[in-house]
């Protein structure tokens, strides 16, 4: 039987700024995508014609088929905008292929997946957007919650025409991941989580710190003449003496952070943001209590065994609390693994790809996994961590799932 001719994809409106004379549109590098997910689908017609009981059937490795000829294009990431909403919504694009999107932290932007946005757009269309408050995304005073994050995110694919995604999510980029899986499953191939926050309430002192309400206006000494030059110099003498520890590794992105804050717009969006997740005594949510939902869908989680930020710890509960998700613990890396060992995380990344199928959503099985409720079992995953040895106690050990 005959696979149906995808129709033609909408023209995207851009905004004046979205196309430079000689530069190629994010609407010419999602073509390809469009067209896979017309074949994917397809192809799920007719393998399986017209029964509806498959349990989250996968429609096929996002790899699979037969090698894509064409010459790889547009693999450095351009900065695009959309207005949506009456709001300017920034992003980078890179490559050709099926959709990643890229979700950075609290205080980050797009910019801080350089080192591995690139590489990965050689075989795929690889979106970072600029979250709402951040980079040059709007910062007005709005809904910062992890809820309008993943309400803006669909908001922003839907306008790019992208119906399905794998994402990657780090820090609170990795809460609004997961949040985007429960709020819209039906679009989610699947999840990385890197140091994701969320999890539990732990969570390091300096954000608690930075959650208090007097530090916001502390922001604005930053704006001082010489203030960043001074503490540029304090954070260099810090990483001299402190350079192998958790700490150490991760201060360098603490101070990028603070050099962003800035503008007086910058550091109230932070604050907003911030205090909309995180307080004195910790992490306000917690996925540990829906987490079991995702049981459909790959899950890998990356994380750094000297993050200062949110515990490593903090991995094993989640690992436990996803059947079936995996584990890669990567030594002497802190919170920012992608940039302190960006070769192995590409590796991980794509392996992991390559290896699982994509969740297909199945509402009959959303809908048994709530009325069973949070399961009450063990549960374990592989885990790669940093020592052959540690790698076959983790992977045997089981982890019990904390209600």
């Amino acid at each position: 039987m005959p696979s149906p001719r995808a129709p033609k994809p909408e023209p995207v409106a851009t905004s004046p700024d979205s196309k430079k004379p000689g530069s190629t549109t994010v609407s010419d590098r999602l073509g390809n995508v469009r067209q896979q997910h017309a074949d994917a689908k397809a192809h799920s017609r007719q393998i399986f014609g017209a029964s509806g009981n498959a349990r989250y059937r996968a429609v096929g490795r996002i790899t699979a088929g037969p090698p894509n000829l064409r010459p790889v294009r547009d693999t450095t990431p351009s900065l695009e905008f959309r207005t949506i909403h009456g709001c300017q919504c920034a992003f980078r694009v890179a490559g050709s292929g099926p959709a990643i999107v890229l979700i950075h932290g609290i205080g980050g932007d797009s910019s801080t997946w350089n080192t591995v946005q690139a590489r990965l757009a050689h075989r795929f269309t690889v979106i970072a957007p600029d979250l709402r408050g951040h980079g040059k995304s709007d910062k007005s005073r709005t809904d910062y919650s992890v809820a309008a994050y993943a309400n803006g995110l669909r908001d922003l694919l839907s306008v790019l025409g992208i119906d399905r995604v794998s994402l990657v999510g780090h820090s609170l980029g990795g809460g609004v991941a997961m949040q985007f899986a429960y709020q819209f499953p039906q679009l989610v191939q699947r999840l990385v989580l890197v140091a994701t926050g969320g999890v539990t309430r732990d969570v390091g002192i300096a954000l608690r710190l930075a959650s208090l309400p007097m530090v916001s206006e502390a922001l604005a000494a930053l704006r001082v003449p010489g203030a960043l030059p001074a503490l540029r110099l304090v954070g260099r003498a810090v990483r001299m003496a402190a350079g192998s520890t958790g700490f150490g590794r991760d201060l360098p992105y603490v101070l990028q952070t603070l050099a962003g804050l800035t503008e007086p717009a910058a550091s109230a969006a932070f604050s907003r943001a911030l205090r909309a997740v995180v307080d004195w005594r910790g992490q306000m949510i917690t996925m540990l209590d829906r987490s079991y939902l995702a049981e459909p869908i790959p899950v890998q989680l990356i994380w750094g065994q000297q993050d200062s930020v949110i515990p490593v710890r903090h991995a094993r509960l989640a690992q436990a609390a996803m059947p079936g998700s995996r584990l890669t613990i990567f030594d002497r890396c802190g919170h920012f693994p992608f940039h302190d060992d960006p070769d192995r995380f590409i590796e991980v990344v794509e392996r992991f790809i390559d290896s699982t199928q994509a969740a297909a959503y199945d509402q009959e099985l959303l809908r048994h996994l709530l009325r069973t409720g949070l399961p009450q079992r063990a549960t374990s995953g592989p885990v790669e961590a940093h020592s052959p040895a540690q790698d076959a106690t983790e992977s045997s050990s089981q982890l019990r799932v904390l209600g």
